[in-house]
């Protein structure tokens, strides 16, 4: 990414990472479709269970965050041997953090699906799934881990692999493990979560081997994996930001979970299955802002930082032409696109709401993704995370409250503040006011450059370990 034409070269590095993120989606799509055999409660249930259960793995955005910015600048200086020093220690912090995290979990089952309003049927569906989630942390990490430090290197075809692996054979084995087949009972929700658990475990043996084997930018070396506190300090203090940043999506989104249970069945149905769809856009910008964080580390790295900009640039616009075609195509044909997941008529006509009135919007999300990774890339995390915080408790979560409930305060001196109680549609014109309003200022944010600086220098290679 420091040579060369800069579209060709990121198109080369996006597409695998395109793919691989929707392969992702898929992964969760085939969760949904299957568990809508079950029951609208069993659909609910996971609903309800994906922003919980991605409150605890977006903790590891944070590690893979810091882990690409270290790997590319070090790629991009020469630091060939520092970067699969970060490698090791990256899986190390990693497992400690996904260990610590799943014994919480697991302690704090009960009152987390309490607190978010899981009831009744729903309550024992949810429980059933998020208890398998948990245990399952630890791989999922660990992936992410791996998956990052490919990317660092440049390596996206790899990890493009790896997640079809996983999703493959998620794909495969979801209706056996959900609906029952052969010896296998009929698990449920519970099924979806154990068919992650194994397809999750696939990807990870096969990530160690491939880091172990090397050939392919970075690897992974048993005398990496010795502490070295220096370098987790820094991969913590790159990283904490961008753990705050998956913790601030990821609780805006039980939060806005929470909200949605105050409404129907239906509604939660088809908020569940909406955001999966939404999801699409996420994924497809996701893939494309990761690719541009190495693209901006690697040339930062080398002192080139006009050409870091200039990647930033390209890759916004890429995204925001893609996802407005897509939504056109969304809103064009919304039953058809809930349809497939479920076919009640009341969670397919809240879905073609749901889909309407958020789907124009979906550039704008994809657009803010991007500049977000431009920033990792460069190691400033602190202005990801507060773009995320903007977009979600500034310019969401408050606009949901204004615009879905109706309540009225009196200040003194007479003056009321009223909602405007629009019900279950005012959550979702919330998610597109956000999504506008945190592009503003996203762009103006990374038009003032502040980022350039970089995290690591040239010359930057401590001694090493030997083998």
């Amino acid at each position: 990414m420091t040579t060369g034409r800069i579209t060709p070269r990121l198109l080369s590095l996006a597409w695998p990472l395109v793919l691989g993120n929707l392969l992702q989606t898929f992964y969760n799509l085939a969760d949904m479709f299957w568990v809508g055999r079950v029951s609208d409660e069993a659909v609910a249930a996971v609903s309800l269970m994906f922003p919980l259960s991605w409150m605890f793995v977006s903790t590891a955005m944070g590690i893979t965050a810091a882990t690409i910015a270290l790997v590319s600048q070090h790629i991009g200086a020469g630091n060939r041997r520092t970067a699969d020093r970060v490698v090791g220690q990256s899986a190390l912090l990693t497992t400690a953090v996904a260990v610590v995290l799943a014994t919480l979990g697991l302690a704090v089952r009960r009152p987390l699906l309490s607190a978010i309003g899981a009831e009744g049927p729903v309550f024992v569906e949810a429980l059933a799934y998020i208890e398998i989630i948990f245990l399952t942390l630890p791989l999922i990490f660990l992936f992410f881990a791996f998956r990052a430090a490919l990317q660092g290197a440049g390596d996206t075809k790899t990890a493009m692999w790896l997640m079809l692996l996983s999703a493959g054979l998620n794909v495969v084995i979801d209706p056996i493990f959900i609906l029952g087949w052969g010896p296998v009972p009929a698990l449920g929700t519970q099924g979806a979560a154990v068919a992650t658990f194994i397809a999750r475990g696939a990807a990870v043996v096969a990530g160690i081997w491939i880091l172990f084997t090397g050939g392919y930018g970075v690897r992974l070396r048993l005398a990496d994996l010795r502490p070295d506190w220096d370098l987790q300090r820094r991969l913590v203090d790159i990283g904490t930001p961008a753990t705050v940043d998956g913790w601030a999506r990821s609780f805006s989104s039980v939060v806005m979970a929470a909200f949605v249970a105050q409404f129907s069945v239906a509604a939660i149905a088809a908020y569940g299955i909406g955001l999966r769809l939404m999801s699409v856009s996420w994924t497809v910008a996701g893939a494309v802002g990761q690719a541009t964080a190495t693209g901006v580390g690697q040339n930062l790295g080398a002192k080139t930082p006009d050409r870091a900009a200039e990647v930033v640039r390209k890759a916004t616009a890429a995204t925001m032409a893609v996802l407005f075609a897509a939504a056109g195509l969304v809103v064009a044909f919304p039953a058809a696109a809930i349809g497939v997941f479920i076919d009640d008529p009341a969670v397919v006509a809240e879905g073609v709401v749901f889909l309407r009135i958020i789907a124009p919007f979906w550039a704008f999300f994809g657009g803010v993704m991007v500049i977000q990774g431009g920033f990792r890339g460069a190691g400033v995390t602190k202005v990801a995370m507060m773009l995320s915080f903007l977009s979600r408790w500034i310019f969401r979560v408050p606009v949901a409250l204004v615009l879905a409930f109706g309540w009225a305060y009196t200040l003194p001196g007479g003056f009321t503040i009223a909602a405007l109680d629009w019900g279950v549609r005012g959550l979702w014109w919330a998610y597109a006011v956000g999504a506008f309003a945190s592009f503003v200022v996203a762009v103006g944010w990374f038009r003032l450059g502040t980022w350039k600086g970089g995290v690591v220098d040239r010359d930057e290679s401590p001694p090493a370990p030997t083998d």
